[in-house]
């Protein structure tokens, strides 16, 4: 079945004697056994329930997973993958990633005598260079979170082969539908489902997807262990909006792209973020390896008050810390999501403080524009009126990433 037709007609073990056509919540904390000795499928929802199978058994059919694990939350998926790791070991990270992650990496795993360095994984050489005898895991993301940068997982997956290092992909910006990394060799994918598998801001969900059963008996004992699967109640929401990916999604990244493409001739906007923009650096790649752009996209203002400005200034985009919904919303990452990276560090990796994240919904695209035109046109206003608040220089960032400016 194509991926469309399999969200709407997902593989179940479960034995419903009534045939419903959705998933039923078991809603148990526990289950009844037979006798003393004779234990079920399932006794305690923390170590298993049947709509949480349904579900996880859903998603390693999407993700091309041997197995596939639901999380409360897309933290608690990410500090499951890390448990893989020991005192002594080495994680090797993306330098662009999301802020909890880099929380997550820098202040606990360094705790538990876990060391973490941060490298430029869209440049295989640099990565080869900084694998050490106790690297033990790679971990990036591709589209990263939020200048959008390419990663080849090919090239990397082989160089983790090579190694022996275990191969991470946070797939978030583009879920199963555009994009799948166990086939491309990773061996680890995971997912903040709070985003775009679930959907609809209404549920809080991480998703772990494994190439290999040895990988998904040590997930799976973590999970069990540390008690942070996902509820009942939340795994029949995920379901539900499941069903809708591939139709959200091809409306999100259609209005996505038009808006970029309008963005990045605007003369407000220095420079637009999107993988799905010819003038991208990572586009041909990106395209090679994935099935779409996503609806995500990142522009720079020139300051950080006049970025400040924009996102106060549109209506139909609301402030939101987080992306994926069917209605759009505006960030401004470096004090919303990405704020548990310190000042010094931001500017270290040239993390843009003029930088908007915008994630584009299902709306009409025109009303969307519209918004967004009038709130740039606010910019010009208020400059001409306050020039010195917002003509301020423009913060240092690396080179090429102002490249998509032209």
């Amino acid at each position: 079945m194509k991926l469309e037709t399999q969200l709407q007609h997902p593989p179940s073990s479960l034995n419903d004697p009534y045939k419903a056509s959705a998933t039923p919540i078991y809603q148990s904390a526990t289950f009844c056994q037979d006798s003393a000795q004779a234990q079920g499928p399932y006794d305690y929802s923390r170590s298993g329930n049947p709509t949480r199978t349904a579900l996880e058994e859903q998603l390693a059919a999407l993700t091309k997973g041997a197995r596939a694990f639901a999380f409360s939350s897309g933290m608690a998926a990410i500090t499951t993958v890390t448990r893989l790791l020991q005192s002594g070991d080495e994680l090797l990270a993306c330098q662009d990633l999301y802020g909890g992650s880099f929380r997550l990496f820098s202040r606990v795993l360094t705790r538990q005598g876990i060391t973490v360095r941060f490298v430029d994984t869209t440049d295989c050489d640099a990565v080869a260079d900084a694998i050490s005898e106790n690297t033990r895991m790679i971990w990036i993301e591709t589209p990263s979170n939020p200048l959008q940068t390419i990663t080849d997982i090919e090239a990397l997956a082989e160089l983790c082969q090579e190694h022996n290092i275990v191969f991470t992909v946070d797939n978030t910006f583009l879920s199963p539908y555009w994009q799948n990394p166990l086939l491309l060799g990773a061996d680890v994918v995971v997912h903040s489902a709070t985003k775009y598998l679930c959907g609809h801001s209404d549920t809080s969900a991480g998703v772990v997807a494994v190439r290999s059963e040895e990988l998904a008996e040590e997930i799976g004992f973590f999970q069990n262990a540390e008690g942070n699967a996902l509820a009942p109640m939340d795994a029949f929401l995920f379901l539900r909006g499941l069903k809708t990916l591939s139709v959200r999604l091809d409306r999100q990244q259609e209005n996505a792209l038009k808006l970029a493409e309008l963005l990045n001739s605007h003369p407000e906007v220095e420079c637009v973020y999107y993988p799905g923009l010819a003038s991208h650096p990572g586009h041909d790649l990106h395209a090679r390896q994935s099935r779409g752009f996503g609806a995500v996209l990142s522009v720079a203002l020139g300051s950080k008050e006049r970025a400040s400005k924009l996102v106060e200034s549109t209506r139909l985009f609301k402030i939101c810390v987080s992306f994926g919904s069917t209605t759009s919303t505006i960030s401004l990452p470096c004090t919303m999501s990405h704020a548990s990276i310190p000042e010094a560090e931001q500017k270290k990796k040239g993390f843009p403080t003029d930088l908007v994240r915008l994630s584009v919904g299902i709306e009409c695209v025109d009303d969307l524009w519209f918004d967004l035109s009038e709130a740039l046109d606010a910019l010009t206003e208020v400059e001409q009126n306050e020039p010195e608040l917002l003509s301020l220089p423009s913060p240092a960032v690396a080179v090429e990433t102002r490249l998509l400016a032209s």
